[in-house]
């Protein structure tokens, strides 16, 4: 009864969260460059005195699908698809390094190169400034180019190179603003290896079929718990009540 209980109510608990997760997943199903989140659960036993007769299910890993998704053509010269295993380096708003595989740019009101959310884009040495009246255009390493609307037209810019990194998957965290990072506010080097493709952008990884299909799955399964646990409230009854005749 005290095994049925206990492993009925931390199962349930845990799929309540798994259900979160695939929901969240979900909601950026349609999120550029976004990565799923994946939760795995494994069963502990609780030691005391007596012999071990409860477990609890617990987290095991809270990870992140990292493959990628599918890269859809744009057309539009701020738009950048990274090709290959990478991220683009971006700054927020407290001054330290992120990365996102989302390449929709923006140029922000002060000349900066932006992503949709705001956070500078990186370069080799900080910040990419944007001219007025310029034509930009990325190549694949990353080298941002423009051409001024004004004068020569012909005239060629180097305006900077997108900081493009390859760090281990399994180091990265995942902030609460979506973006990944290193430990303790490590800082990854530039990889050359690491290539985009300007005029698009990667949509995310989730594919919402599978996730519609786990939604269900995990609704059946909580199903499955609370009936446990009714199983369990209805056999305590019994028992009192048998306890009671034989009083």
């Amino acid at each position: 009864m005290d095994r049925l209980i206990y492993t009925a109510m931390t199962g349930a608990k845990q799929i309540l969260e798994q259900q979160a997760t695939v929901a969240h997943n979900l909601a950026n199903a349609a999120t550029t460059g976004f990565r799923a989140q994946i939760d795995s659960f494994r069963a502990v036993p609780i030691i005391g005195e007596g012999l071990p007769t409860r477990a609890f299910v617990v987290d095991a890993t809270i990870g992140t699908d990292f493959s990628a998704g599918p890269i859809q053509r744009t057309g539009r010269d701020l738009d950048v698809a990274v090709k290959t295993s990478g991220f683009i380096a971006v700054q927020r708003e407290d001054g330290s390094e992120a990365y996102t595989r989302n390449g929709a740019f923006r140029i922000s009101e002060g000349g900066l190169l932006q992503t949709q959310s705001g956070q500078n884009v990186l370069g080799d040495g900080g910040p990419i400034a944007i001219p007025p009246n310029t034509i930009v255009s990325i190549a694949a390493d990353g080298t941002v180019s423009g051409i001024p609307t004004e004068g020569k037209a012909s005239v060629v810019n180097t305006l900077g190179r997108i900081k493009l990194v390859n760090p281990p998957a399994q180091e990265l965290v995942r902030g609460g603003d979506g973006l990944f990072n290193l430990p303790a506010g490590a800082q990854a080097d530039a990889d050359p290896a690491v290539r985009v493709e300007s005029g698009s952008i990667e949509s995310s990884n989730v594919n919402v079929v599978d996730a519609m299909v786990d939604m269900i799955s995990l609704a059946r399964q909580f199903e499955t718990q609370m009936k446990l646990l009714q199983n369990a409230e209805s056999n305590a009854a019994k028992a009192a009540q048998f306890m009671s005749l034989n009083a």
